[in-house]
């Protein structure tokens, strides 16, 4: 009798927390889908710290601490890809790098060269 109730009860689903794997039919989105989120996250400011060091490399005050920067890069990529395998993330999930940044960085250089012709005039 007893294995009979703990036989329905595996079937249930309930046992080893079976609901929150999807067994009872539910399309609930529980703890997994936060911390996915969470994880992807931090992919995002990891990703935002390699891009913010890859700048200072081209940047002349950053000069003398090259070989340092340098270090810290092919770390962080390191990092950044053994994350992206370990939770199995795809360039879908994450924001992909947009051409945004690129036109930001263009309009500042733009907006630097007019300083200067106004310096100028």
């Amino acid at each position: 009798m007893r294995s009979e109730k703990m036989k329905e009860f595996r079937e249930e689903g309930h046992h080893r927390g079976g609901r929150y794997r999807g067994r009872d039919g539910s399309h609930q989105r529980g703890p997994k889908t936060f911390r996915r989120g969470r994880a992807i996250a931090f992919l995002e400011m990891m990703k935002l710290k390699r891009t913010t060091i890859k700048q200072q490399l081209e940047q002349p005050e950053f000069q003398s601490i090259q070989p340092i920067l340098v270090g810290e890069l092919k770390a962080i990529d390191m990092v950044i890809n053994e994350f992206i395998q370990l939770f199995e993330i795809h360039e879908s999930e994450t924001m992909a790098p947009s051409d945004s940044e690129e036109d930001n960085e263009k309009s500042l250089k733009n907006d630097e060269e007019g300083n200067n012709l106004n310096e100028n005039n």
